[in-house]
């Protein structure tokens, strides 16, 4: 609309006031970018969790094949006879394929839109750190995914594993990392190794998201996230390299 001033027996059209941009955009918290790095930071805790309970576990191998055997077969049998056979490790699946999904999905938006602000690159070079945590925390994730899936057909479906999937699960891991198949347990050690680097960055940058990373804690932090991943890297790699190595048989 506009409104018009007389002078004289000529008008000047005058255009209608616009409105201020609010400098929100539609969409809610989660299609902010603090929504998707809380999404990153929430999911990230959940799949830490997961690892230290599944490093542990695998740890009970050296107790024994009873003892592996037996926290293999509580994991299915919790809450029975209150709920069905494996409902709990199910619904832990679930949680994990649910954030698992969820990461990748604020990873990869956060990418695009940091793209996007950037149409141009930069002429000065990137610092070398910047570079390296780009490729870490990408290549990894991607890395990681792939491991994942071969994972699971080894040592749970059994479809890739020498002993198959009606086996107990003690057989199927010290036959996973046989001596014989020591390519399984290389790759195993290149995805482990990853998977620390990808924690220990995005531990750190999870401490962040939540605020917590200030001055005074800032040391403390940095030292977690590098403890916190270099115990799982450690815990997760020793039973494949006994094994490899005939320290459990």
């Amino acid at each position: 609309m506009t409104a018009t001033i007389e002078r004289g027996s000529a008008t000047a059209p005058v255009s209608a006031p616009k409105k201020a941009p609010t400098g929100k955009k539609p969409g809610g918290f989660l299609s902010s970018s603090n929504g998707k790095k809380v999404v990153m930071a929430v999911t990230g805790a959940v799949m830490v969790l997961f690892l230290v309970g599944h490093m542990l576990g695998n740890l009970k191998i050296f107790f024994g094949r009873e003892s592996f055997n037996e926290y293999a077969h509580a994991l299915r049998t919790l809450l029975e006879p209150i709920a069905p056979y494996r409902t709990l490790l199910t619904l832990v699946e679930i949680v994990l394929v649910v954030s698992v999904v969820a990461h990748m999905w604020a990873a990869i938006s956060l990418s695009r839109r940091a793209g996007k602000a950037r149409p141009v690159k930069y002429v000065a070079k990137k610092s070398q750190a910047s570079g390296y945590t780009t490729h870490i925390m990408r290549w990894g994730g991607v890395t990681i995914v792939l491991f994942v899936i071969w994972h699971l057909l080894d040592l749970t479906f059994g479809v890739v594993n020498p002993k198959g999937f009606n086996s107990e699960p003690a057989d199927r891991m010290i036959a996973g990392f046989d001596p014989s198949r020591w390519w399984v347990t290389l790759i195993y050690l290149v995805a482990v190794v990853m998977v620390g680097l990808h924690l220990r960055h995005g531990i750190w940058s999870g401490f962040q998201t939540l605020g917590w990373a200030n001055r005074s804690r800032y040391r403390v932090l940095r030292a977690t996230a590098g403890l916190v991943s270099a115990a799982l890297v450690i815990g997760f790699l020793a039973p494949p390299l006994a094994i490899t190595f005939g320290v459990v048989k």
